[in-house]
């Protein structure tokens, strides 16, 4: 029997429509379909300054904003030449862990949800409101923030705490979730990690202030289903780690770089100099120049190697943008992941790979 998984299914994660080949409930082939969602989001770049092209990055894995934002920020002060304050690479440090935590805890509470557990999902979205607040607090939004941008992050600031990270939060909510065995996958991130091979861009080529820091890296021994929920689960721990390094490591200092031609300048030196003023409306404007060249540049995201190609022709747009996403990676590996296994466990393989159809369908 030919079946339709989707989209409209709630545990697709989104607008996946699969095309399944069953014999009785054995899965004989798995045919992902994508396009529901497509926007051309690497088109719509090229046709923006590098400013104006950042918020389309918190729309691409919307569950992992910053991290993305990251991503885009690297590999434009790669073209630039370019290095920031250190405490800036704290800051970014520090919320990607936030954010990685903030992802894992979607992908751990919908997976048990998709298998049948309903009470994580009320626990983890209450932590994950914490974290939104402190989103919110730097930069006025809880998801698309725009906060980490090329030369810095757009404050330093933040407001007092959200509670986040108190003893219950850190050792009773942790611990507190299930899942349930599959199959074995390769690919980047938690899903490579889970199959036993010890790869993160964190260890392997520290950007901003992952150098600095000190925290390990899970990984599973049977690549299956139980063996990816636990190590997100750890990687949640870890990530609790860098933040408390973060927060007690971070010197006092600049958050972004003092160039004026790249960052734009306060209220207070628009008040008083008729060149901050001139600056902060041709940046927001034209955009500022890159000089011409290309760079791939990966972070280690919470779904695994999120890269950025870019390629500059010296104007204030990009030549050419072109993303590489971990979730379309993943989802191309289900046809051969979920060949003969039962239709239930596709619903748990789809879970824990962590799908996300912004990433996957730009």
């Amino acid at each position: 029997m030919i079946l339709n998984f989707g989209p409209q299914h709630p545990a697709a994660h989104g607008v996946l429509r699969l095309v399944l080949e069953l014999d009785g409930e054995t899965v004989r082939a798995a045919d992902p379909h994508i396009g529901l969602l497509h926007r051309g989001t690497e088109k719509l770049i090229e046709y923006k300054t590098y400013t104006q092209a950042l918020p389309y990055f918190d729309r691409l894995d919307y569950v992992s904003m910053m991290c993305n934002e990251q991503c885009f920020s690297l590999a434009v002060e790669k073209l630039l030449n370019i290095d920031i304050p250190i405490r800036a690479k704290y800051i970014r440090t520090l919320f990607c862990e936030l954010t990685r935590i903030r992802n894992h805890i979607m992908a751990v509470a919908t997976h048990a949800l998709d298998i049948g557990a309903l009470t994580p999902l009320f626990w983890l979205f209450e932590e994950r409101e914490k974290l939104m607040e402190l989103y919110e607090r730097v930069s006025g939004a809880r998801m698309h923030a725009a906060y980490i941008r090329p030369g810095g992050v757009a404050l330093g600031k933040m407001g007092r705490g959200s509670g986040f990270g108190k003893r219950d939060t850190k050792e009773g909510k942790i611990d507190s979730f299930c899942a349930s065995p599959s199959l074995l996958i390769k690919g980047c991130g938690v899903m490579l990690r889970g199959s036993g091979i010890k790869w993160d861009l964190r260890k392997a080529q520290p950007y901003d202030a992952y150098h600095l820091v000190d925290f390990d890296v899970p990984i599973g021994t049977k690549g299956d289903c139980y063996d990816r929920y636990l190590c997100r689960v750890e990687e949640m721990r870890q990530s609790l780690r860098i933040v408390d390094q973060c927060l007690n490591k971070m010197p006092p200092g600049e958050v972004k770089t003092d160039d004026a031609k790249l960052t734009p300048p306060s209220r207070e030196e628009m008040k008083t100099s008729m060149e901050a003023l001139i600056h902060h409306f041709k940046l927001f404007s034209q955009g500022y120049q890159v000089p011409p060249g290309s760079t791939y540049t990966a972070i280690e995201a919470p779904k695994g190697e999120f890269g950025v190609y870019l390629v500059s022709d010296g104007g204030s747009k990009p030549y050419r943008c072109k993303i590489k996403a971990p979730g379309f990676a993943h989802l191309a590996a289900l046809e051969k992941v979920g060949k003969n296994s039962m239709l239930a466990d596709i619903v748990a393989i789809i879970g824990t790979l962590d799908i996300v159809f912004g990433e996957v369908d730009r």
